[in-house]
């Protein structure tokens, strides 16, 4: 398994990645903000890989020096292998070569049941962003 930067020609993949793995809503949400961010850092998407497939892919962005991790996601078929892990390392890493002065993670209702894998990274309450629709 490696991490990389998105390129173009994971977008498909990537695109039918999130399609199996997140609500209608939520996905529709996600492309909104995949979309956005591609389109002002693309640095700051990943994916994993094995051989040719693409296995996990995260979203992140940097707005007012701080570094948020929007969505990570990760094939059913590969999950509980470490990919989450090290999506969210590699992004922290490139975070940090940025200087960010702080890492927060976007937690809206799609991502709640999410938090307590960041918080076994050494996250706590206090790095979660809680976003709501309202």
């Amino acid at each position: 398994m490696n991490v990389r930067s998105f390129q173009l020609s994971d977008y498909r993949p990537v695109t039918e990645l999130l399609e199996t793995v997140l609500s209608a809503e939520c996905f529709d949400q996600t492309m909104e903000a995949f979309a956005r961010q591609l389109s002002w850092d693309s640095d700051l998407v990943l994916v994993s890989f094995n051989q040719s497939e693409i296995t996990g892919v995260i979203i992140g962005t940097i707005d007012n020096q701080r570094g948020y991790y929007y969505r990570v996601a990760v094939h059913p078929d590969h999950r509980n292998k470490g990919i989450g892990k090290s999506l969210i390392r590699a992004l922290r890493k490139r975070f940090e070569q940025r200087k960010v002065t702080r890492i927060m993670i976007t937690a809206d209702e799609h991502n709640v049941p999410y938090l307590p894998f960041y918080e076994s990274m050494g996250y706590a309450a206090d790095d979660f962003f809680i976003h709501s629709k309202s």
